[in-house]
Formats: C-alpha cells, sequence, structure tokens
C-alpha cells in the first residue's frame, strides 16, 4: 500500500470522525430541546390543574360575594386567556411569542386572583367556608408546583440555549431546527410571588 492508499484511509477516517462528532453534536441538542419541552409539559399540567380550581373557587366565592360580580367576571376572563395562552405556549413551548403571551396572561390572572382574595377579606363567612378552605390550600399547593415547575423549565432552557451558542454546537442548531427557546419569566417583580391566599 502507497502513500496516496494510506492518504486516502487517512481521509474516509478523518471525514468519519467529523461526521460522527457533528451527530454526537446534533443529538446533544435535540436531547436538550426536549428536555424543555418536558419541563414545560410539567408546568403545563400545574397550570391546568390551577385553571380547573378557579370555577370553583370562584363558584364559592360568588355565593358570598353578590355585590362584587365585576371581580368574580375578572377573574374568570383573566382565567380563560390564561388557557388559551397556555394552549398555545403547549403547542410550541420556548417560542417567544407563545412564552411572553403566556407570562402576560398568567400575571394578569394573578393579579386579578389577589384583587379577589383581599376583596374576600370583607366576608368573614366566606373566610370559614370548609370548601373555600380546602380550595385555598390546593391553589396554594398548585402554586408551588407552578413555581418549581418553571424553575426546572427555565433551567433545561438556559442548558439549551447555552449549547446552542456556544462552538462547534451553534454551526449544527444553524443547520438544524434549533432556535432560541424563551424563558417562562413573570412580567412584573411583584407577581414572581404566589398570590396571598388567607382564609
Amino acid at each position: 500500500m502507497g502513500t496516496t492508499g494510506l492518504l486516502l484511509i487517512g481521509g474516509v477516517v478523518l471525514l468519519v470522525l467529523i461526521a460522527l462528532f457533528l451527530i454526537s453534536v446534533y443529538n446533544r441538542l435535540v436531547a436538550l430541546k426536549n428536555r424543555y419541552k418536558n419541563g414545560y409539559a410539567q408546568i403545563d399540567v400545574q397550570l391546568k390543574r390551577r385553571y380547573d380550581l378557579i370555577p370553583n373557587l370562584v363558584e364559592t366565592a360568588k355565593g358570598y360575594m353578590k355585590h362584587e360580580r365585576e371581580t368574580l367576571e375578572a377573574v374568570i376572563a383573566a382565567r380563560n386567556q390564561a388557557v388559551s395562552a397556555g394552549q398555545k405556549a403547549a403547542a410550541n413551548p420556548g417560542d417567544p411569542a407563545a412564552m411572553q403571551a403566556l407570562s402576560g396572561a398568567e400575571t394578569a390572572l394573578t393579579g386579578t386572583l389577589g384583587r379577589l382574595f383581599a376583596l374576600s377579606e370583607s366576608y368573614p363567612d366566606l373566610k370559614a367556608n370548609q370548601n373555600m378552605l380546602a380550595l385555598q390550600e390546593e391553589l396554594t399547593s398548585t402554586e408551588n408546583k407552578i413555581s418549581f415547575a418553571r424553575q426546572a423549565f427555565n433551567d433545561a432552557v438556559m442548558n439549551y440555549n447555552t449549547r446552542r451558542e456556544s462552538f462547534p454546537d451553534s454551526v449544527v442548531a444553524g443547520f438544524g431546527d434549533f432556535p432560541a427557546a424563551e424563558l417562562f419569566e413573570l412580567e412584573a417583580p411583584a407577581e414572581r410571588e404566589a398570590p396571598k391566599v388567607s382564609f
């Protein structure tokens, strides 16, 4: 075997190693993308649970807060907007427009729930209602789970974005379907806390 044969074999081996490296980078990006999508799925489960609790909360409050119809309707409207935004985000987790819409809808919902809870302080019978106490406890638990799921999602998005922006992964990301993913952050710092539910 001559020098030309050795160079040919060396070139083929080099091309195979480069191909294997690129495949490895591509697969790593796919795994990271799937990890943040799974992270959003965990948020989605908790958001659905929260959205399902809200009509029960409003229905329970309605019996006591007959003169607060505007607030109760605002809570339901904010919930419906959040459900719609959540469905769009679930269809494409990490999409900047969908995540920003969800963030805005969640901020609005948290604000209207805060107003409902503030008004409920004026209704002692509502505060003592067992159904309302159970809903309050479940909502608080759900808010905590959403917070933990959002942190896990944001960590996965950060890892994915860091990897897709780093060389040589950025080269592979440019050729594949690896757009930047958006974090799920609340719009106002005051909204970073779960609504105060003290019945």
